[in-house]
């Protein structure tokens, strides 16, 4: 799923855990993700919360390592949030 997310876009937890059957996964998409082995392969720098909000514990370097490839990738942080009217992609479509 990560890999159809498109340059300059975003997507959330809940997201990706509605398109996997349940938003009670968003917790455990997240835990999938801190353990993520390539952060290069598998851009989990673009999974946000459901608020815009960046991961304090950002598997590949924290909070600014996400912002920087985020910023990186075409994607304005502000106040280490990404404005989800703007940048979401919405691909839950895509997976069904």
């Amino acid at each position: 799923m990560l890999l159809t997310i498109p340059k300059g876009k975003v997507v959330t937890y809940g997201q990706i855990a509605v398109a996997l059957g349940s938003i009670r996964y968003a917790r455990a998409v997240g835990y999938a993700l801190h353990r993520n082995p390539d952060g290069d392969k598998y851009p989990c720098f673009k999974v946000v919360n459901k608020d815009g909000g960046l991961a304090p514990a950002f598997v590949f370097g924290g909070i600014d390592e996400q912002k920087r490839r985020l910023e990186a990738d075409g994607i304005e942080v502000v106040d280490d949030k990404v404005d989800l009217e703007k940048y979401r992609f919405d691909f839950v479509e895509i997976c069904h």
